[in-house]
């Protein structure tokens, strides 16, 4: 009889030895050998005709290995079951030495696993009054909304070509070459079409500019042609780092190659309409006040994400969770596609350790509270999803293509797998948001982009 022992090797680390003996896998071994003479195609022999013992000659030794091996396995995978033991990954093979299977000499064979067991730890950032978390509430600016405005009517603009450069609104389409400072173009030097607004240079240059037309040319020197962030983003668009001080003394001509201008929309009916075609919008008061609900609508999603981040990072690193540390990194040796060194699996560590306590966590809390996600609502969400990809065209097709479509998305497992992941998590941070303590906290835009945020993406 096959037996199974264990014993501890270190914190949450095992040995599992399966011991099996000759009658665990001879009979199996006799069975699979006679199958072979049966099925058998060895030249001279007639096809089921074959003796047993010609087969064992040839692939006797194959056959008595896979059969050893096959019944640990049985027995192995057995033993976790009812013992019920909770591990990590897989059971990691200790004998690394083959050992020497002689089906003429069948004998009693140990085999050693090491196991990583799952620690029980419980979710004390979620006991009561534990956590405290900060809810930004960011309200749209007078001039958040009249940038919006303005955005959105450039975009809609029909654009013009006059002759000249006349105005810092002017968009000219332009032609960078690398020169001396007399204009004298560098062989083999940067050459690059750019398209910007005249008022994107620094006020003299906008001065040289002025009245000129198709194929004029001006020298400038970048340092002193853009200010700020512009520069480095010039810069950044020539190949260079946006830092370089020494780019940034270089000469370029410029050949402007055509001047527009995009007539802003009137801010009337008509273009509200195809802005917002759900919306009977009619004045501008009403679209500015829809353009402020939008932005803060954004807003708000951006600062559940951060509350959630924040959320993510409590549980990660203040739930007390005992790990196998050293199995751990041996697994993350072994058990990928290809092996790694000792020094690859320490480097990796850490990052492991993160989504490896988060995935403990969020199976944790998700099965205690049933915090699953039905088909149903994952084809419902599904269906939101795609409604809202197609807009109202989805809505008044008739409905027969959209549920066509959702037939085959929803048979895609990796979109199903996605879906899925993406809904349960975020059903797991609306859960565990009413667990700790929210104080509201009101912040302009530019100091919620300052705040530290350490992001990971959470998935399940």
């Amino acid at each position: 009889m096959a037996t199974v022992t264990r014993e501890n090797i270190g914190l949450l680390n095992d040995k599992i030895t399966v011991k099996v003996s000759q009658e665990d896998y001879l009979p199996n071994f006799d069975k699979a050998v006679k199958q072979l003479s049966k099925t058998a195609n060895i030249p001279g022999f007639r096809k089921g005709m074959v003796p047993v013992g010609m087969v064992k000659k040839m692939h006797g030794q194959a056959i008595f290995a896979d059969e050893i091996l096959k019944t640990v396995e049985k027995e192995l995978t057995g033993y976790l079951q009812s013992e019920k033991l909770e591990i990590f990954a897989q059971p990691l093979p200790l004998d690394s030495d083959s050992k020497n299977f002689d089906q003429y000499q069948p004998a009693d064979y140990n085999f050693g696993f090491e196991v990583g067991l799952k620690p029980a730890f419980s979710v004390t950032p979620l006991e009561a009054g534990k956590t405290t978390l900060t809810r930004y509430k960011i309200k749209a600016t007078p001039e958040m909304i009249n940038e919006e405005v303005e955005r959105l009517q450039m975009k809609g603009g029909k654009m013009s070509e006059p002759e000249t450069i006349t105005s810092e609104e002017n968009v000219l389409n332009v032609e960078f070459e690398e020169s001396d400072a007399q204009g004298n173009v560098i062989e083999g030097g940067i050459k690059k079409d750019n398209s910007l607004l005249l008022k994107y240079f620094s006020s003299p240059i906008q001065a040289q500019l002025q009245g000129k037309k198709n194929g004029d040319t001006i020298v400038f020197q970048l340092a002193t042609s853009f200010e700020g962030d512009k520069l480095g983003w010039i810069l950044k668009d020539l190949g260079f780092d946006e830092h370089d001080k020494e780019a940034a003394q270089k000469y370029f001509k410029l050949t402007v190659t055509k001047v527009g201008l995009i007539e802003k929309r009137e801010l009337n009916e008509e273009f509200f309409k195809e802005i917002y075609p759900a919306d009977s919008i009619t004045t501008e008061e009403a679209f500015r006040e829809k353009l402020q609900s939008e932005i803060e609508k954004y807003w708000d999603s951006e600062s559940r994400n951060h509350l959630h981040n924040e959320l993510f990072e409590v549980l990660v690193h203040e739930t007390p969770i005992e790990l196998p540390k050293d199995f751990l990194k041996r697994w993350l040796q072994t058990g990928g596609e290809k092996p790694k060194t000792a020094e690859e699996a320490d480097k990796e560590y850490p990052g492991f350790d993160h989504q490896l306590r988060w995935t403990l966590i969020s199976d944790k809390l998700i099965r205690e509270n049933q915090l699953d996600v039905s088909f149903d609502e994952l084809k419902e969400s599904a269906k939101q999803k795609v409604m809202g990809y197609f807009g109202g065209a989805a809505a008044t097709d008739g409905a027969d293509w959209l549920d066509s479509y959702l037939e085959r998305l929803l048979q895609d497992e990796k979109f199903v797998d996605q879906t899925y992941r993406e809904m349960v998590t975020q059903k797991l941070f609306d859960w565990a948001e009413n667990k700790v303590n929210v104080k509201q906290e009101e912040i302009t835009a530019e100091e919620f982009a300052k705040l530290p945020n350490k992001h990971h993406h959470h998935e399940h």
